[in-house]
């Protein structure tokens, strides 16, 4: 499934076009494990969502890495400690605000405590 842009990311890229704010950076992904249904079905996501349905974990950014000129790439790793035995299921990026401005569902991934996970989101115009 896609990610989707929030309505709040696409406000702040209008204003910031015009001239009337600053754009903040992305530094920050969020977890969560409310990106699938009871039957482990992904949940569709409609721009209009500005949450993740259950967050369980905001981290720093590591790092991002330029791939395009229309698309950006983050980069995110769990170390073996964090969020051990949770289920995620949906993953937003967040920027300096605290806004989420990209959003993704996908099936559950579980997370054991004697590895880490990299999450790397796509960024895209």
């Amino acid at each position: 499934m896609a990610a989707i842009t929030t309505i709040a990311a696409k406000r702040k890229i209008l204003l910031a076009r015009a001239g009337e704010a600053q754009l903040p950076k992305i530094v920050q992904m969020a977890f969560g494990s409310g990106g699938v249904d009871a039957g482990g079905n992904v949940i569709e996501l409609t721009e209009e969502q500005q949450y993740l349905n259950n967050e369980i974990y905001r981290k720093d950014i590591d790092l991002h890495e330029i791939v395009s000129d229309t698309q950006i790439k983050y980069i995110c790793e769990l170390g073996e400690d964090e969020l051990a035995g949770e289920k995620i299921s949906e993953l937003a990026l967040v920027d300096e605000d605290g806004d989420l401005v990209t959003i993704k569902h996908f099936a559950q991934k579980e997370k054991d405590n004697d590895f880490a996970f990299t999450f790397k989101v796509n960024d895209t115009m």
